[in-house]
């Protein structure tokens, strides 16, 4: 009953693997939209604004320093995706790789990333729809304006409800099936890249230089501090993997979705946040939820301001949308092996895991209406980049332990690039505040707890060794 029995790659993957319960319907080109899908939103249309108080004008660099961190996960994702082609992402790589109990690690840190972030980007969601509304004279009693505690204004405040109401919404499409899902995704996905491409457009020509001086206020430190909160805006592309087992093609389209996505997303952030901190000076985004809204509105240019608060509000959905697919299938690929309570992996007509969605939604909205987002974002990044960090080790180490696995991709020189991502990752976690570490430790206490009272007595033998 070793602590480290590993999953049988062959059992997973060979010609006598478990048919699937999952429709295979995702291409190439649905899964690049996944990534979008979560990646472009909230870090846009929210984290601009707490980015740039720290970094400063240097804030188009924060985003490029973390697209680099994860551009080498990806690498790492990728190689796995296209060999391990099951639903689960860095779980299912890690119980490949490093046994049982580092991938109950990676696993529980995964619903922690993915759990969290749908409720704080609700957060965010709400704050931006409130302000879509306010500007048609519409206002929610404050009450249920924001969880509990005293707004700025001195007004207390009892419940979100609108990220309540946006998250059990998004958990009902969820809840259809992964074909519904992928359309009303690509959809969103095409309209909120537009108006991106369009505030780029017509930004740059409200841009003052002066702004720019001085480029780094905080330094280096303001600079790397900025990327490890910002690195929460990357995170979709790590989703993309959970869809392993629904692609038609994933040797081929997994890495093309995975580096595609993420590329795509660092371009138009770094271009977003260089126009920002050009128009508005950045010590006046302290404090502020909707910093792109805020940007036009000082340019004058009103009804862009307006078109991008609908923007935020339609594509901010995408990514709760992605970000809770992503928990559903953790969850499920966790329950199939006997590692969480089996119900959890029960499909129904539609091959939809109908139980466990509505549930783990059901909870992202109670936390989404109590807990505020300040409290939220680094606690997700810390899950994270703890599972980018054991993916990136694993490469090297599946490199050695196995080199005779056929690997449809492979990352170019793993024992440069899966060591120095490691390392990336790790200065980005010693970044992160004292109380995000504290949190965290007791999210993983919890989960040890959980693993040692239920789970490994659980876990189906017949697929380790």
């Amino acid at each position: 009953m070793s602590l480290f029995r590993k999953k049988r790659i062959e059992v997973m993957t060979g010609a006598n693997a478990r048919k699937s319960e999952l429709k295979k319907v995702l291409g190439a080109t649905d899964l690049i939209m996944l990534g979008l899908g979560a990646m472009v939103g909230t870090g846009i249309f929210v984290l601009t604004g707490v980015g740039a108080v720290q970094a400063g004008p240097a804030l188009a660099l924060s985003f490029i320093l973390a697209a680099s961190a994860c551009a080498l996960a990806a690498l790492c994702y990728s190689e796995f995706a296209s060999m391990i082609p099951v639903a689960g992402s860095g779980y299912t790589y890690s119980y490949a790789t490093l046994g049982e109990l580092v991938a109950w690690i990676v696993g529980w840190s995964l619903i922690a990333e993915y759990g969290l972030a749908t409720a704080a980007v609700s957060v965010g969601w709400s704050g931006y729809f409130q302000s879509l509304i306010g500007g048609f004279g519409l206002h929610l009693p404050t009450a249920l304006t924001a969880a509990p505690g005293v707004n700025a204004a001195g007004e207390t405040t009892l419940f979100n409800l609108p990220a309540f109401v946006i998250m059990m919404a998004i958990t009902s499409v969820l809840a259809l099936g992964i074909r519904e899902s992928k359309r009303i995704n690509n959809l969103l996905v095409v309209i909120k890249i537009a108006v991106i491409l369009l505030v780029i457009a017509v930004g740059i020509w409200y841009v003052k230089p002066e702004n720019f001086e001085p480029y780094a206020p905080f330094g280096v430190s303001g600079v790397v501090s900025a990327a490890a909160l910002v690195f929460f805006a990357f995170l979709g592309f790590d989703a993309v993997s959970s869809a392993a087992e629904e692609v038609r093609q994933p040797q081929r389209d997994l890495p093309i979705g995975l580096i595609g996505s993420l590329l795509i997303c660092a371009v138009l952030y770094a271009l977003v946040a260089t126009i920002a901190t050009g128009i508005v000076p950045f010590a006046d985004f302290r404090g502020v939820d909707d910093p792109i809204a805020l940007v036009f509105q000082r340019a004058g240019i009103d009804w862009l301001a307006g078109l991008v608060s609908l923007a935020a509000v339609t594509g901010m959905m995408t990514v709760i949308l992605v970000m809770g697919y992503g928990l559903t299938r953790v969850v499920f690929a966790m329950s199939r092996d006997g590692l969480m309570p089996g119900w959890m992996s029960k499909v129904d007509d539609r091959q939809v895991p109908v139980a466990s969605t509505w549930l783990l939604g059901t909870l992202s909205a109670l936390i989404a209406a109590t807990v505020p987002l300040s409290a939220l974002a680094e606690l997700i990044n810390m899950g994270t980049l703890l599972a980018f960090t054991i993916i990136s080790l694993s490469v090297p180490v599946l490199r050695r332990t196995r080199p005779d696995l056929k690997r449809a991709f492979k990352v170019p020189a793993p024992w440069v690039l899966g060591p120095l991502s490691v390392v990336i990752c790790l200065i980005l976690m010693f970044n992160l505040a004292l109380e995000t570490w504290i949190a965290f430790m007791i999210w993983l206490a919890i989960g040890l707890v959980f693993y040692f009272g239920y789970s490994r007595r659980h876990a189906k033998l017949e697929n380790l060794h």
